[in-house]
């Protein structure tokens, strides 16, 4: 069972949210809010799983609603605006749907949410997961710790090299965000901008690290650890 928020400043689009909601079985409406202050408040007393979110509400918009957030929630946007879509995505927003909404495509979001609720508590229980899931271009694309070679951060952007396919996938996320879900015996940050797959490391030079014949920079800040490393190797 999901425990769901929904939210909009409009009572018509509220009360079919409500409707919407009571129609699916593993569903359970905890509450609604006219605006995302009203729910903020809401969130200090109550824990939810799922939030049905407008964006264009009067004091805080949905995405700064989102944005604001500690502990987030799946979401899922409901929205008249297709224009938000990208940066909706980019807050890693479970689905966005356009108003109006036809039940089955709104069914269709709230599997996506289920899905992943599943997966997480399979996850919990299970060993460590060998893989992890990034946003690519609007889908959830699965990136398995074996193939990763090495890993470019370009400001808001990052770029997954991997063995099984030339092209990198990008993606938009911070490194250091990425860094906290890799294992670290696995793989070591080697600069500001890169991570290297520990495996796929062929030799180290001075300043570079080369992954076969990719020449990767050794940061100042990084030697050091590096070279503990290669101490424990030999």
């Amino acid at each position: 069972m999901l425990r769901c928020l929904a939210i909009d400043d409009e009572p018509l689009a509220l009360e079919l949210l409500e409707d919407n909601i009571k129609q699916v079985p593993y569903l359970e409406l905890a509450g609604k809010c006219n605006n995302a202050l009203e729910a903020l408040k809401f969130l200090q007393q109550q824990s939810v799983d799922l939030i049905f979110l407008d964006i264009q509400m009067p004091g805080l918009t949905g995405l700064q609603f989102i944005q604001s957030l500690t502990q987030k929630p799946m979401i899922i946007l409901v929205t008249a605006y297709e224009k938000f879509a990208l940066e909706g995505f980019n807050l890693d927003v479970i689905d966005y749907l356009v108003k109006p909404v036809a039940f089955d495509r709104f069914l269709k979001a709230c599997n996506k949410a289920l899905e992943l609720q599943n997966l997480r508590a399979k996850k919990s229980i299970e060993e460590p997961a060998d893989y992890f899931f990034v946003n690519v271009e609007y889908s959830l694309v699965k990136v398995e710790f074996a193939d990763i070679r090495w890993i470019e951060g370009l400001k808001d952007y990052i770029k997954i090299f991997l063995r099984s396919t030339p092209k990198p996938v990008v993606t938009r996320m911070s490194i250091k965000s990425l860094e906290e879900q890799l294992p670290a015996s696995k793989f070591i940050r080697v600069h500001k901008s890169y991570i290297v797959s520990i495996a796929a490391i062929t030799s180290v030079r001075k300043s570079s690290v080369f992954i076969g014949t990719e020449e990767i920079p050794i940061g100042d800040n990084y030697k050091d650890a590096l070279n503990i490393l290669i101490n424990k190797a030999n």
